[in-house]
């Protein structure tokens, strides 16, 4: 059976490039798509940086035909800057937008972005159905199993954000606390 994102077929065992800060840019992006990958995706761009026009944020909306399917993902802890920023990637015309709810680096968490927001679940929620009613193209979500042991909401997280329109989910098996260590549950 073949996987879908919204209209978009990607096959029956899809590969994807996961959107990596300081790694998939354009020249890393082709080397993976001469080499197989089926999915791409930006470098995760902040929101705020991209309503503010900022420099660093705008240059990672570049994308080329050759790298098609090509999903922009994006991160921040305002609703409304998400929602902005949502409608901004939109209009540099990738095939879906992915939310990034996953980062667990301090910088970003801290401040409730990444898997920051999965303290506010609500709010994840919130976040996620203005963005997909904002735009007109398919929208994702990347995630992990929760904030730490005690807190492992992803069945309860990914039925509800199936319900306010997600075409597709990506989980890191792992929690917050975690980081990168220890063994990772694919259950």
């Amino acid at each position: 059976m073949a996987v879908k994102i919204g209209n978009i077929d990607v096959g029956d065992f899809p590969l994807l490039l996961a959107p990596m800060e300081d790694v998939s840019d354009p020249p890393f992006r082709a080397l993976c798509k001469e080499n197989g990958a089926d999915i791409m995706y930006t470098e995760f761009i902040s929101s705020e940086g991209l309503i503010r026009n900022a420099v660093k944020s705008t240059q990672k909306l570049d994308i080329y035909d050759f790298e098609r399917p090509i999903g922009i993902q994006i991160f921040g802890n305002n609703i409304t800057s998400m929602r902005e920023a949502a409608e901004i990637c939109e209009a540099a015309k990738p095939e879906f937008i992915d939310i990034n709810y996953g980062c667990p680096v301090k910088k970003v968490a801290n401040k409730g972005a990444g898997a920051g927001i999965l303290q506010d679940i609500p709010k994840m929620v919130a976040m996620t159905k203005e963005i997909v009613e904002a735009t007109n193209i398919p929208v994702t979500v990347k995630t992990r199993l929760g904030w730490d042991e005690n807190s492992l909401y992803i069945v309860e997280v990914a039925e509800r954000l199936q319900d306010v329109g997600i075409k597709a989910i990506s989980i890191h098996g792992r929690t917050r606390k975690q980081m990168y260590k220890g063994v990772a549950d694919w259950t």
